[in-house]
């Protein structure tokens, strides 16, 4: 949940430093540090606040360095303080050490190491790591041995990066937290995420869970717990550094929700087959999924809409399909029967409920499938198989276009899994490939004509938010409702149409805006639930395709969207409701790209 960087073999290490922390902060903003070597030995700055604050900092009293760590924290373990803030150091200050993830017992180490005469200046657990490491070193280890011995006593997850003395070399690893390795012309990068790096080079090593990498100006070597050389492959990363910049949009959400065109059309791409009707999916030979007998999809937050989303499709396909939330899905692992294929939906691929609930799940027999946006992710080491969405990189912490891909993605692969299911094509498979090839520009369409920005502004002073839908609709309301509340700040719920007169429809007055999700399937009964509503006084908010018909007569707005088939009108109703949430924000100016107390990748449980 917190952000690493690291260089070596620059110049100048500070400016790619900051650059990759800037990059990072969508991992988290509570503070943000940086230490590095130079001639003068080791200097460290760090600050409580957004990356903002220790550019600051370092602009009025400049570091020089050539090799060094950065760090962009979300807090866990202790307050948001300077002294909690990263990198930590042992009491020489000698080394320093960068963290994501939780050392599981810290607290036991702490006590062990204050017991031999360690001071301690934070409360995170990360601080255990340089006071190990020097505890070694005064035992006659060399640098490299005193971490590897450090990490050897540490239980939990993490993704490590450590300068150590005199010695002119980055040491690293990781343990079930994401770390991926750049390799430049004479320099190397470590970081968290690949943007990190991106406008130095598009070159990088997937670290696997229990790799060690030391970097020197010289180059890399990777190796196990034991020592033992290992190999990974050098990838090049098709990002252009421009897909990690804001490119003269305002903020990072909004020019997400704008690329989503072009998104969708990678989605797609190749995966189409308007010919037959069918679903090309090169990464599934015919019969890949002939055995399926049930689907579970477990995932979190948006993920887990989509989830939903695909579960809807595939059990109206008599697939039966079961959406779970990950974190519950760890707790109690539902039966697992011959022929249960789980589907983890995870943006970031590092997910930790989402990678905990495939490890139960494979320990009980069932094949596993990862449907993500990044390449390399411990997600996809974990399954059986992957499927790509092809996203491309997504800063913004409100999830934007993943959705809509993930949700074209399982569309794609529903359709698949009934063909070898079945033997045959869905009956609706041509009509739905015909719906899926004009969706990027039926995205655009929105994106030049919605006045959702009205709708924002109209209702900016309401007591609470509604979105409600049918089927694939209601995964749609339960995101547009997140969407809402975690970057306005304002009380948004989203439910079953259908629910609402067993409760929820005591919280309705005419201060409570509802938006109804039609998709063309059960909108009879839908428009009966608005009814319900305008009976008590609150305004509607129809987001259809039905312009000038019975929908839009009873409603006080339309949001449209362009004809389609309805299993895929769901993805574009919620285009329009990703803007609402964008517009709403933007009026009460909250700080959309950071909502307080949210992150991007949640990688601690």
């Amino acid at each position: 949940m917190c952000g690493i960087t690291a260089c070596i073999g620059t110049a100048d290490s500070v400016d790619p430093l900051m650059s990759g922390l800037k990059r990072l902060e969508y991992r988290g903003y509570d503070s943000a540090g940086l230490a590095v070597k130079g001639q003068d030995g080791l200097s460290l700055t760090k600050r409580v606040g957004e990356v903002s604050e220790l550019a600051s900092a370092v602009e009025q009293d400049s570091l020089d360095g050539t090799f060094g760590i950065g760090h962009t924290r979300w807090a866990t373990h202790g307050g948001v303080t300077n002294e909690n803030a990263h990198p930590h150091t042992d009491e020489s200050g000698n080394i320093a050490v960068v963290h994501n993830g939780i050392i599981g017992n810290f607290q036991s180490l702490r006590t062990e190491l204050e017991a031999n005469g360690h001071v301690f200046s934070s409360e995170t657990d990360t601080e255990v790591v340089p006071h190990l490491i020097e505890e070694s070193l005064r035992d006659g280890a060399t640098p490299e041995e005193a971490f590897r011995s450090a990490v050897g006593r540490l239980s939990g997850t993490y993704a490590l990066a450590a300068i150590i003395g005199d010695e002119d070399a980055i040491f690293a690893t990781r343990s079930g937290s994401p770390l991926v390795l750049g390799i430049g012309d004479g320099e190397y990068f470590l970081a968290s995420d690949v943007p990190a790096f991106i406008p130095y080079t598009d070159r990088v090593v997937y670290l696997h869970d229990g790799d060690f990498v030391v970097t020197t100006r010289d180059g890399y070597t990777i190796s196990d717990a034991a020592g033992r050389p290992v190999d990974r492959s050098v990838e090049t990363v098709d990002w252009d550094p421009e897909t990690a910049t804001k490119g003269g949009y305002e903020h990072f959400m909004y020019k997400e929700i704008h690329e989503q065109p072009g998104a969708l059309r990678r989605t797609i791409h190749g995966r189409l087959n308007p010919l037959s009707g069918g679903v090309e999916l090169e990464e599934f030979p015919s019969g890949t999924f002939a055995d399926v007998r049930q689907i579970h999809l477990v995932a979190m937050g948006t993920s887990h809409h989509a989830g939903m989303y695909a579960a809807s499709l595939l059990s109206a396909l008599d697939i039966p399909a079961f959406p779970f939330m990950a974190g519950e899905y760890a707790v109690t692992v539902p039966p697992v029967t011959p022929g249960t294929l789980v589907i983890a939906v995870s943006q970031s691929g590092e997910t930790a409920d989402t990678l905990d609930a495939v490890r139960r799940a494979r320990a009980a027999g069932a094949k596993t499938l990862a449907l993500t946006n990044v390449v390399g992710s411990s997600i996809t080491r974990e399954c059986d198989d992957e499927l790509l969405i092809r996203a491309g990189p997504e800063i913004g912490v409100a999830a934007t276009k993943t959705f809509s891909s993930q949700v074209t993605a399982l569309t794609l692969l529903a359709e698949r899994i009934v063909e070898d299911v079945t033997g045959t094509a869905s009956t609706d498979a041509a009509e739905i490939i015909d719906a899926l090839s004009r969706l990027p520009g039926d995205v655009q369409e929105i994106l030049d004509t919605s006045t959702s920005r009205d709708v924002a502004a109209e209702y900016q002073d309401s007591d609470a938010y509604f979105f409600i839908g049918r089927g694939v609709a209601h995964p749609v309301a339960l995101e547009g409702a997140l969407k809402f509340k975690e970057i306005s700040y304002e009380h948004a719920e989203g439910f079953a149409a259908s629910e609402l007169k067993h409760g929820p429809l005591a919280l309705v007055t005419p201060f409570t805006p509802v938006f109804a999700i039609f998709t063309g399937k059960e909108d009879e009964a839908t428009l009966s639930n608005v009814k319900e509503v305008q009976a008590r006084g609150a305004p509607v908010i129809a987001v259809t395709s039905d312009r000038d018909g019975e929908i839009a007569e009873f409603a006080d707005h339309v949001l449209s969207i362009p004809e389609t088939h309805p299993d895929v009108a769901g993805i574009l109703a919620n285009v329009q409701l990703q803007l609402v949430a964008y517009h709403a924000a933007k009026l009460l100016d909250r700080p959309i790209d950071k909502p307080r107390n949210l992150a991007k990748c949640v990688t601690v449980e």
